[in-house]
């Protein structure tokens, strides 16, 4: 059984060749080095209690929040950084994911683990570098197996998200229009409908009709949840 350790900042030399979790002929398999990030306290003791109990997965860390996740991945430079997206107000997980795999040059990868499956968090994960998008309902050797293929540099999917994600392929949303981008912008000021509705000159109605088509279009089925998707996309100016 593997020792989950809270940190771990000493060099790690491998004793075998080849990706991480595998060996040359005769040699140990080379463990694959991993950062834990969840903001509750309860599910790291218990993540990390299940890692422990994995042939070739060694936890060297564990994050409460982004920023540490991004110090740890930096200071540690893992094979892999397990991260919960739902961090908190100061840094979610999709922003420690584009940081860590831009800092890291994509050579640390990270493996989402969570329960929320919509298109928008998916897309945005995927979008910030995301090696695997894995929900917290799988079995534990299916978690395992997507952990050592994420050390790999494969591409690790639960089976829901793989369906959203071929979906989303082979029906692509519409572009917004031009009223939808105006309107868009107004809701990334914080504007109430009504308050839109003066600014453009239209009824409230015609905003919320609006609404409803721009959230079906990125996915989402909030207000906040439309700005996050438009400014990931850049579709705001």
């Amino acid at each position: 059984m593997n020792r989950a350790h809270r940190d771990d900042s000493a060099p790690f030399s491998p004793a075998g060749t080849g990706a991480p979790g595998d060996g040359g002929p005769g040699a140990s398999p080379v463990p694959v080095r991993l950062v834990l990030c969840d903001d509750h306290a309860v599910v790291r003791a218990g993540l990390l209690a299940l890692l422990g109990s994995a042939s070739g997965i060694e936890v060297v860390g564990e994050a409460g929040s982004g920023p540490e996740a991004v110090a740890l991945a930096a200071r540690l430079a893992p094979d892999v950084v397990l991260m919960d997206l739902q961090l908190g107000e100061e840094m979610d997980g999709t922003e420690a994911t584009r940081r860590i795999t831009a800092e890291s040059g994509g050579r640390v990868h990270v493996l989402v683990l969570t329960t929320y499956d919509t298109d928008a968090d998916i897309t945005r994960a995927i979008e910030a570098g995301a090696t695997g998008y894995l929900l917290k309902a799988e079995r534990p050797d299916e978690l395992f197996a997507a952990i050592r293929s994420a050390a790999a540099g494969r591409t690790a999917l639960s089976a829901p998200v793989a369906h959203r994600v071929m979906a989303h392929l082979r029906n692509p949303r519409p572009a917004l229009t031009d009223r939808e981008r105006d309107i868009l912008g107004q809701l990334s000021r914080g504007l109430s409908n009504r308050d839109i509705a003066r600014a453009l000159f239209v009824s409230e109605a015609t905003v919320k009709t609006h609404l409803g088509r721009i959230y079906d279009k990125l996915g989402v089925d909030t207000r906040a949840g439309a700005v996050a998707v438009a400014k990931e996309r850049r579709l705001l100016s």
